[in-house]
């Protein structure tokens, strides 16, 4: 049965098209159910016997959702005890376009064979499809046809078994679609009031998301924030000028602030400072928002003090404690660099996730309501209702936002699952890897059914199709204990007395065919994480660390990028090609070191070695002239228990000429391999490209070499890298790498982007006219590893107890300073409280800011001595705490080290 819709549509040049769309209907879908013989004969998903134990609904049935039931409501049908669900086409399109996670999560439910969730296409049953009736909304069309659906299915089901005990039953949160579907016959309940009836099972009740009529019974009448702009305002204020959109990112050292990065190009102004919790106006991190820009003359600095949300957790003390904090001005910096300041006047679209984190629990006993306080400091706390609140004590958990009323301190939500206890490595790792969002369940039988059957081998077929480079004395320079190996180098002399050089990386697209399942979840993964004992793989393990590892003396498939080159290795020529190699050794960058400075040693490997570090310190020589940026930032390497795996040693990386050996190559074929793409492809080329900072980041660079009567020229790249390179300190040889690292947070970030769509494809930081990604060899510098590290450093310091050590002072704040341990590559704060007297006073001049205490003056890159060791005070937020031992500031509390340490 086919249905045609047309209608006119008219064109960007005026025109008008007219456009038909058929819809197709069918008599014969399958409706799912195991007691049904006739629709299909395949394997049924919703089972006969589909029964829980339910106070409203004794007999079995199967439930139907509705799409806000859906996308509110999504952690209640995740649940193991929530099964025999039948997902409309209906719903699950309007889920598409309404929440792309929501739309994953459910889809992952339905694909789950134990969860027997069912996806019924009723827009193309001829039984269940309707028109849109003259003057209906789309909305309520789509109710209308939920409806329609259950029904249909309640029928037929009575049909097959001769009016037996199987039922449907709708959940919906709709009140007007509650009372229709009533009227229609339908078993209908609310979701809440369907979940409070299961029998045995209290904990699901915590999951339910608030609706906003029970969000406005647990806060307060008093208006804490201004009301949000509808949507109609926000688009016609943008389009007029008069707002500005942009993503909000909340600041982790003070929740009184945040900063709205401006999305649109073109715009005279790239970000706004927001200040104060009304000018916050429920904004939560990562947001995207509508913010209207103040006059100059109330534009303000970014605050230098570090807050944190510590008030109390009974609702009362918490209301009295925010009149104090709404006014901004109590804690403006005397910073006299005045920022765009705003305020936020609506929220455009809400990127809320699921967050990890601790109960707080309320001071009144037998409290049912309790503030959750994230792991993620720009995050703000979240009210939850739980009768778990005993039992949840000490345990990570997992909470959502259900949304945020004006007349609330905090916004609302609700328990999602308890992760574990907190402290312990397996969950404080499962933690910070949901923080990140990193994928890191097991590959599923889906995906790795499409791996390849071992034995395998290289095959006749593949090397008619390949350069076969198996004869080349190819080798890999990896991290000590690298499994998954996936690139190699080799270089030889050729006959006319050039060199060539070859750079071969895992050919994993021979293993994986476009738009499979296991291609979805690379795509999904997107790339290895490294985490501190840990790997998260972006692909099964028999390719990451087998078939697709280039280990030595086993062949495998590689694609090469190959050049000829002269001796003052400028390129000749480049050759791209897949290929077979075979590794002739598989070295750490110290045993590639140790080969090079052997002199007794000259066997191929060696030789080629050799060759590709000279070739690399001219081409790191040549990038340098052109004013590649070198920068720093402290990495530490931890040596583990063989036992428990604990860190028993820290320290900073040691870097040698194998590693710099490495990226030169890495990088040249990174920018060969974007010149060759560019050229083929010059419309959709893949690139990434590195912004020049704007001459306002190099502020605080500048004013902390002028402290040393040093000049920084930020000019160009090249003049920004020759004033690096010359500042130097006599007698104090780490102050160049400092600035180094000060000069790394001046940077902007780097973005992949589409040659068709932008002019200017220079990266600043390698000096280079043009780079993409096609291999990045050093392992994965993310957030999540950044978290494994910071943990372990923990882990480190909590066995160690307290110990004395050097540092050096990265940053001045109103009330305090953050400080670097080159020893062990770590950065910590020292607190000045008010408490302490005589209070901190932050100066500000052509130097750069210094925080006065008492007498003594702290400056950027003074050296101190302080402790170390780990306040876990908080288990929520343990942290490494540092107090001064010299200089001695009286009044101010130093721990006594462990001796025995």
């Amino acid at each position: 049965m086919l249905k045609s819709k047309t209608f006119v549509k008219k064109t960007r040049a005026g025109g008008v098209l007219k456009i038909v769309r058929e819809h197709y209907l069918r008599d014969d879908i399958w409706c799912g159910s195991e007691v049904c013989k006739e629709c299909k004969d395949e394997a049924p998903v919703l089972q006969e016997d589909a029964c829980i134990e339910s106070n409203l609904c004794s007999y079995p049935h199967y439930l139907i959702p509705d799409t806000n039931v859906v996308l509110h409501q999504i952690d209640i049908l995740e649940d193991p005890l929530i099964r025999n669900v039948i997902i409309l086409q209906t719903v699950l399109q309007e889920i598409r376009h309404r929440s792309a996670p929501a739309y994953k999560r459910i889809k992952d439910a339905i694909h789950e064979k134990e969860k027997h969730f069912y996806m019924f296409t009723n827009e193309h049953h001829r039984e269940t499809f309707i028109e849109r009736e003259p003057g209906e909304s789309a909305n309520d069309r789509n109710d209308r046809a939920i409806r329609v659906a259950a029904k249909w299915y309640a029928d037929h089901l009575a049909k097959k078994t001769n009016g037996g005990s199987l039922k449907v039953v709708l959940l919906t949160d709709d009140r007007a679609n509650k009372e229709k579907a009533e009227q229609y016959g339908l078993i209908v309940y609310r979701c809440e009031e369907y979940i409070k009836s299961l029998i045995g099972n209290p904990e699901l009740v915590d999951r339910l998301a608030l609706q906003p009529d029970d969000q406005n019974e647990i806060t307060g009448s008093k208006l804490l924030f201004p009301e949000h702009l509808p949507l109609s305002r926000i688009q016609s204020g943008i389009k007029n000028g008069v707002l500005l959109q942009g993503t909000f990112h909340a600041n982790r050292d003070n929740y009184l602030e945040g900063t709205v990065f401006i999305n649109r190009e073109g715009e005279d102004i790239n970000e706004v400072l927001l200040q104060g919790l009304q000018n916050l106006n429920r904004a939560v991190h990562q947001d995207v928002v509508a913010v209207e820009l103040f006059p100059k003359e109330r534009w303000v600095a970014p605050s230098s003090v570090v807050l944190q949300d510590d008030s109390p957790n009974d609702e009362d003390a918490e209301e009295d404690e925010t009149e104090n904090k709404l006014n901004p001005k109590s804690y403006i910096s005397e910073a006299v660099i005045l920022k765009p300041t705003g305020r936020v006047v609506g929220i455009i679209k809400r990127n809320w996730r699921p967050y990890c984190g601790m109960l707080s629990q309320s001071m009144i006993k037998e409290a049912t309501r309790h503030l959750f306080t994230p792991a993620d400091r720009r995050i703000p706390r979240i009210r939850i209702e739980t009768r778990q609140a005993a039992n949840l004590a000490g345990q990570r958990i997992m909470v959502a936002i259900d949304g945020w009323p004006k007349n609330s301190r905090y916004p609302n939500g609700h328990f999602v699952k308890n992760l574990g206890t907190a402290g312990d490595k397996e969950t404080e790792t499962e933690v910070l890897l949901l923080e990140h969002d990193v994928p890191h369940l097991p590959f599923s039988p889906a995906v790795l059914s499409f791996l390849p059957k071992m034995p395998w081998s290289i095959t006749e077929e593949d090397l008619k199709v390949r350069a076969d480079l198996r004869h080349l004395g190819v080798c890999s320079v990896d991290p000590p204990g690298c499994t998954d190996i996936d690139d190699a180098l080799h270089c030889r002399e050729l006959e006319n007395g050039n060199l060539e050089v070859g750079v071969h990386i895992a050919d994993v697209s021979h293993f994986i065919r476009p738009g499979n399942a296991l291609d979805q979840e690379a795509a999904s993964r997107g790339t290895t994480v490294y985490l501190c004992g840990k790997r998260i793989d972006m692909v099964p393990e028999l390719l990451s660390s087998n078939l697709c590892s280039l280990r030595s003396n086993v062949e495998r498939l590689a694609f090469s990028c190959i050049w000829e080159m002269n001796h003052n290795a400028e390129i000749i020529k480049t050759h791209f090609t897949k290929s077979v190699i075979n590794s002739k050794a598989s070295l750490t960058y110290a045993e590639a070191q140790m080969r090079i400075d052997d002199t007794t040693m000259n066997d191929d490997i060696t030789k080629s070695l050799r060759g590709l570090n000279r070739l690399a310190k001219i081409l790191k020589g040549r990038r340098t002239e052109k004013g590649a940026l070198t920068l720093s930032s402290p990495e530490v390497r931890f040596h583990m228990d063989s036992e428990t795996h604990d860190p028993i040693d820290l320290q900073t990386k040691e870097l040698k000429e194998t590693n710099s050996m490495v990226e030169e190559f890495m990088l040249l074929a990174n920018i060969s391999v974007a010149q060759k793409i560019y050229d083929e492809f010059s419309e959709c080329a893949l690139l990434r490209k590195h912004p020049s900072p704007p001459p306002s980041n190099y502020d605080i660079l500048i004013k902390a070499a002028k402290s040393r009567d040093l000049n920084i020229h930020i000019d160009s790249a090249k003049a920004l890298a020759d004033s690096l390179n010359n500042a130097t300190v006599e007698n104090f040889p780490y102050f160049n790498t400092l600035l180094r690292i000060l000069a790394t947070r001046c940077m902007m970030q780097a973005v992949y982007f589409c040659s068709g769509m932008d002019s200017d494809f220079h990266h600043y930081g390698l000096a280079s006219p043009i780079y993409t990604h096609f291999i990045t060899h050093q392992e994965v510098r993310c957030y999540a590893q950044r978290a494994s590290v910071a943990f372990h450093t923990q882990l480190f310091f909590k066995n160690k107890g307290i110990i004395n050590e050097e540092g050096f002072i990265l940053f001045v704040r109103k009330n305090a300073i953050i400080i670097l341990i080159p020893k062990f590559g770590i950065k910590g704060t020292v607190f000045f409280d008010n408490k302490d007297k005589p209070s901190p006073h932050l100066i500000f001049d052509s130097e750069g800011p210094t925080l006065k205490v008492e007498e003594h003056m702290f400056r950027m890159f003074d050296k101190v001595k302080v402790t170390i060791s780990l306040d876990a005070s908080n288990i929520q937020h343990q942290r490494i705490r540092m107090a001064l031992i010299e200089p001695v500031i009286p009044g101010v509390s130093v721990p006594v080290p462990d001796t025995k340490n």
